[in-house]
C-alpha cells in the first residue's frame, strides 16, 4: 500500500465552467474522427485528434509574472522550483467567509512558517462552482497582507476563489506584489478541505508556452499518509 495520497486540486474544464466576466469559455472540438481516422491506419485501428481553444485564465490556472508585467517571467521562464514538489500549508478561512467576511488579512497570516513554502487558501468558495453565484463578490487577500507574504518568502500563493484580489479593487494590488515579486498565484483551486494544515507537497506545473501569461493547471497535493 502506498504510504501517500494523491488529491486533485484542479477543476475538470468543459465548456459550461465559469469564467470571468466577458471571457469566452474553452471549445474542444474534434479535429480528427475515430472515422475518418481509419483511412490512415491498419484494420481495427483508429484515434480521435481534439483541438482546444481557449483562454488562459480558464478553469484551475496559474498566472505567471507576464501577465502583470512586461519584463516578468513567462510560462516558459517561471522557474520550475516554484512550481512542483512544494512544502505547502493550508489558510482555512472557510468559517468566516461562510457569515461574509472575504478579506483576508495581516492578522490571518500570524504565526504561519511561509518562507519557502506555499500558501493554499481555503474560503469554501469552490463549492459553489458550476452554481449562479460562483461569481458573486469573492473572498480575496488583501494589499497589505500580500505585502506580507512577499516578505515572509513564500513561493507560491493559490486560492479557491475566481481572483486573488478584490474584484471591486481595478488596481489588483495582491496581483501586483506577488507577480512583481515573481510569486505565481493559481486561481479556482477546489478540494483544500481534504488536506491537513501543513506536512504535504504541492504541484502545478503548467505548459511552457514562450510568452504566455496563464495557463491552466493540473493542481494537486501528496499528503504522506496520516
Amino acid at each position: 500500500m502506498s504510504p501517500r495520497r494523491v488529491v486533485d486540486l484542479s477543476h475538470p474544464i468543459d465548456a459550461a465552467i465559469p469564467m470571468f466576466p466577458g471571457l469566452p469559455a474553452p471549445e474542444i472540438a474534434e479535429h480528427l474522427s475515430r472515422e475518418a481516422s481509419r483511412a490512415h491506419y491498419a484494420g481495427g485501428t483508429e484515434f480521435v485528434i481534439h483541438r482546444y481553444s481557449l483562454i488562459g485564465n480558464s478553469g484551475t490556472y496559474l498566472d505567471a509574472p507576464f501577465h502583470r508585467y512586461a519584463d516578468g517571467a513567462d510560462l516558459a521562464t517561471l522557474p520550475l522550483e516554484r512550481l512542483v514538489d512544494l512544502p505547502s500549508l493550508v489558510l482555512d478561512r472557510a468559517e468566516r467567509v461562510a457569515v461574509g467576511q472575504r478579506a483576508i488579512d495581516v492578522a490571518d497570516l500570524d504565526g504561519l512558517d511561509l518562507t519557502g513554502r506555499a500558501l493554499l487558501i481555503h474560503t469554501g468558495w469552490a463549492a459553489r462552482w458550476g452554481q449562479e453565484h460562483y461569481l458573486d463578490p469573492n473572498p480575496y487577500v488583501t494589499a497589505a497582507a500580500a505585502e506580507v507574504l512577499v516578505a515572509a518568502g513564500v513561493v507560491l500563493v493559490g486560492i479557491d476563489t475566481w481572483n486573488i484580489d478584490d474584484v471591486e479593487d481595478r488596481t489588483r494590488p495582491v496581483h501586483s506584489a506577488l507577480l512583481r515579486a515573481g510569486i505565481p498565484i493559481i486561481e479556482n483551486l477546489r478540494g483544500l478541505e481534504h488536506l491537513p494544515p501543513s506536512g504535504f507537497r504541492f504541484f502545478a506545473a503548467p505548459l511552457p508556452f514562450r510568452g504566455g501569461s496563464a495557463v491552466p493547471v493540473r493542481a494537486y497535493a501528496v499528503v504522506d499518509r496520516e
